[in-house]
């Protein structure tokens, strides 16, 4: 019994195609209807047609299954608490209840204002030559303060990141500054479209009023209406941590932490509101403690992510403001004791009889390398990192269960022979 292996897929535009992820050995997909607009409501032909896709050659290869929707996107208006929300919700409602009647049990959300993810640098160069996705807290304030001039930007910085912030602009070329400026303003993953700079400043203007406290609460009222009709058509919904972990942009960020996630868990306390347990947004502070966390959350973990995090230039008490995309096995995440967690609750909801036991998983940003540096991929997505990354998890996995059912055959036989 191990975890359901999925990879992302973004569709027929996708440069991964189906068959790539049915050869790296997955039998599930993680796929969304991205042409449909925020908020608006999946309908059951859009979601059947992307279903009968990827299901389209089960009769001749091995089968795919859509495992799971990530993302089903929140409105704005829902974050933002206007009074527009009811109406997107009730559309929230109607998706989940669509998603259901096509046998699609498990939906990945987030909760992040404006921006998805954030990174600085999507080509970083690792010391074997493939490229990986980074995070240079020196580059997001050069971005900040000299490109996009946000205004009250200033307090949010250390005056010696802002002063080398600005001494490294004064030397950028413009085409290094419009590079800087798409990747910290790319949209969505599998987006090759970013927002333009006074778009994205009017966006942030607009949660001007909104701060921590506010932004918890339109997540605990959106997730106390939607939670429990999810729960009776039969629906697990599982939000995806901040990336990075922590505000930006004078942007709260709200799920950073295991406490977040604890809070977020009472405020609506049904199995089907839950967690996209994501190691490398996690994995990036220093303070969450992943294993004890899987042990700690049990079964409102309902999809995981397993990538890693490498911090730079890490302080005494282990933080840093930079990172990297590391290989899935190295970087600051003790992957060995993450999947031992996860394959113990796996077997915990075995042996009680509750909750889906093998708990869909996809590994997360690998790497660009090999043939896929010269090819169209979306960042971290490409084909070839993700499947060394999967390779290496799905090893790892089974070392785990095997030296689990070896120890256990071992004591039961003691046991037989005193």
């Amino acid at each position: 019994m191990g975890m359901l292996q999925t990879m992302r897929w973004f569709g027929p535009n996708d440069p991964v195609s189906l068959m790539d992820i049915r050869q790296a050995g997955c039998t599930g997909v993680v796929t969304a209807l991205h042409q449909i607009s925020v908020g608006e409501v999946w309908s059951v032909e859009a979601i059947e047609e992307r279903k009968q896709l990827v299901e389209a050659s089960n009769d001749r290869y091995s089968s795919l299954e859509w495992a799971v929707v990530e993302s089903l996107p929140v409105h704005e208006d829902i974050k933002k608490g206007r009074s527009g929300r009811t109406a997107y919700i009730e559309n929230y409602k109607q998706s989940i209840r669509n998603l259901a009647a096509c046998g699609i049990n498990t939906v990945c959300y987030n909760f992040m204002p404006v921006l998805d993810w954030s990174r600085t640098n999507l080509t970083y160069e690792m010391p074997d030559g493939s490229r990986a996705l980074r995070f240079v807290w020196e580059d997001f304030a050069l971005f900040d303060l000299c490109i996009l001039k946000r205004p009250g930007a200033e307090p949010d910085y250390e005056p010696e990141v802002a002063r080398s912030a600005r001494q490294k602009f004064e030397q950028m070329t413009p085409d290094e500054i419009a590079a800087l400026t798409n990747v910290v303003l790319l949209g969505l993953p599998g987006s090759e479209e970013a927002f333009s700079l006074d778009t994205f400043q009017s966006l942030l203007n607009e949660y001007a009023t909104i701060g921590d406290k506010e932004l918890r609460e339109n997540l605990y009222y959106f997730i106390q209406e939607v939670a429990p009709l999810a729960q009776e058509v039969g629906v697990n919904l599982c939000i995806h941590p901040d990336d990075p972990p922590r505000p930006l942009l004078g942007l709260p960020r709200v799920v950073s932490t295991e406490a977040d996630l604890a809070q977020l868990m009472a405020a609506c306390d049904v199995t089907a509101n839950g967690i996209t347990f994501c190691t490398g947004s996690l994995g990036i502070r220093s303070d969450n403690d992943l294993p004890g966390m899987i042990r700690r959350f049990g079964n409102r973990i309902h999809f995981i992510h397993l990538r890693t995090t490498k911090r730079e230039g890490a302080d005494g008490s282990g933080d840093a403001r930079n990172f990297h995309e590391a290989d899935h096995l190295a970087g600051d995440v003790d992957m060995y004791a993450v999947v031992k967690a996860i394959v113990l609750e796996q077997q915990r909801r075995a042996q009680l009889g509750i909750g889906v036991t093998s708990i869909p998983m996809r590994p997360d940003h690998g790497h660009q390398m090999l043939d896929d540096l010269h090819k169209r991929t979306y960042p971290g997505y490409s084909a070839i990192g993700r499947l060394r990354g999967l390779a290496e998890l799905r090893g790892l996995e089974f070392g785990i269960i095997r030296s689990l059912e070896e120890t256990e055959g071992i004591l039961t036989q003691q046991s037989a022979d005193y």
